[in-house]
């Protein structure tokens, strides 16, 4: 990266607090003009995504509402990581929560940044292998989840048409593809 692009941060000034993340701002000193401007941003703990395969490749997915589009949207299982928590325990955790799926075989798949113009926290995207059900799904809190598999056909016709619509979810299936394609590389 370029210094001559990087903006000098002063201190963060608080804003509120929303439970589930909080506000801050900060003023930045331009690095061409030295003109001020005071950036928004949002502190978010980091959060995990799951694309989790069944021996028979297929993917477990989840259905739940979603306030912000006031309607059930299809996704992968995913949440926020705990305070000192490891970003895969997190996905783990999350898997056997949402879903009741565990797996013996994880791969971190890639970490990303929801949002790095106002956000602070990162995506941790796992790949968890030969998943089976053992239990029950077991959401914690208000989550109301409907667990289904899908062959990754459907999940890549989905993603096509928009029906899978989360971006971060999204993400997730591409940083699948990418993993798909350098093992087809490796082995074909």
């Amino acid at each position: 990266m370029s210094d001559d692009l990087r903006w000098r941060l002063g201190a963060r000034l608080p804003g509120h607090d929303y439970k589930v993340f909080q506000t801050a701002f900060v003023d930045g000193i331009h690095p061409l003009t030295g003109d001020t401007k005071r950036f928004s941003l949002i502190d978010a703990v980091s959060w995990v995504n799951v694309i989790a395969l069944t021996t028979d490749d297929q993917v477990v997915m989840i259905k739940q509402f979603r306030p912000g589009l006031d309607r059930v949207v299809l996704e992968i299982p995913g949440g926020m990581v705990d305070a000192g928590e490891a970003a895969e325990d997190a996905a783990r955790r999350e898997l056997h929560e949402e879903t009741g799926y565990t797996a013996p075989t994880w791969k971190l798949l890639g970490v990303t940044s929801p949002n790095p113009a106002i956000q602070t926290n990162l995506l941790y995207s796992y790949l968890a292998l030969d998943a089976s059900p053992e239990h029950r799904p077991a959401p914690e809190g208000s989550e109301v989840i409907s667990v289904e598999t899908q062959s990754l056909a459907e999940v890549r016709q989905a993603l096509r048409t928009g029906l899978i619509e989360h971006a971060l979810v999204v993400a997730a299936f591409g940083l699948l593809a990418f993993e798909l394609g350098e093992l087809r590389r490796v082995t074909g």
